[in-house]
């Protein structure tokens, strides 16, 4: 049982690596800066991507309320408004970070639950130290990745119908608007 514990927690600091991992101690610039809110009625954000198309995914308060509250009130703000996305894979996108380059954004305490890394799932990246994550990168894995379940924060499910929008990002697409519902 410590084997299998030992090598859960390499395979997740080797997740934890290719998401982005070292994580840059420096904030995000004051312009976009935002504090979380509460999350209100919010259960739904639309991402619209300047090159046309947008995706909807399902927010679960209920699961990870810090992270639903920070990732409202980044985007109601406007903070995620011309931002990339900077990693796009097989089996994941991730954006969101204010410097572009996978290293940019705080890092906040983790909130960890029970809902599966399935395909469409909506995580938020994370540092090779399990008890920090990222404040800002989000990512949405294309296919089904149990191998993130209770490794990442899952703060939500992309619309199943949405799908073909996010396996048609590329790196550099940028994030026209963040429409919280």
């Amino acid at each position: 049982m410590e084997r299998r514990r030992l090598l859960l927690a390499a395979a997740g600091s080797a997740v934890a690596a290719a998401c982005g991992s070292s994580l840059a101690s420096a904030s995000p610039s004051p312009s976009r800066s935002a504090s979380a809110t509460a999350t209100g009625t919010a259960s739904k954000a639309t991402i619209e991507l300047a090159k046309g198309g947008s995706f909807t995914f399902a927010l679960r308060p209920d699961k990870a309320p810090q992270t639903v509250a920070r990732f409202v009130g980044k985007a109601r703000s406007g903070f995620y408004q011309g931002l990339s996305f900077h990693r796009v894979e097989d089996w994941v996108v991730q954006g969101g970070d204010p410097t572009g380059s996978g290293f940019g954004g705080a890092q906040v305490p983790s909130e960890y639950n029970d809902l599966p890394f399935v395909a469409g799932a909506v995580g938020i990246a994370r540092a090779n130290n399990p008890a920090l994550m990222n404040d800002s990168q989000f990512f949405i894995v294309k296919i089904d990745s149990h191998h993130l379940d209770g490794m990442f924060a899952n703060f939500g499910l992309l619309n199943p119908s949405d799908m073909p929008v996010v396996l048609g990002i590329r790196i550099g697409d940028t994030i026209k608007s963040i429409k919280i519902e």
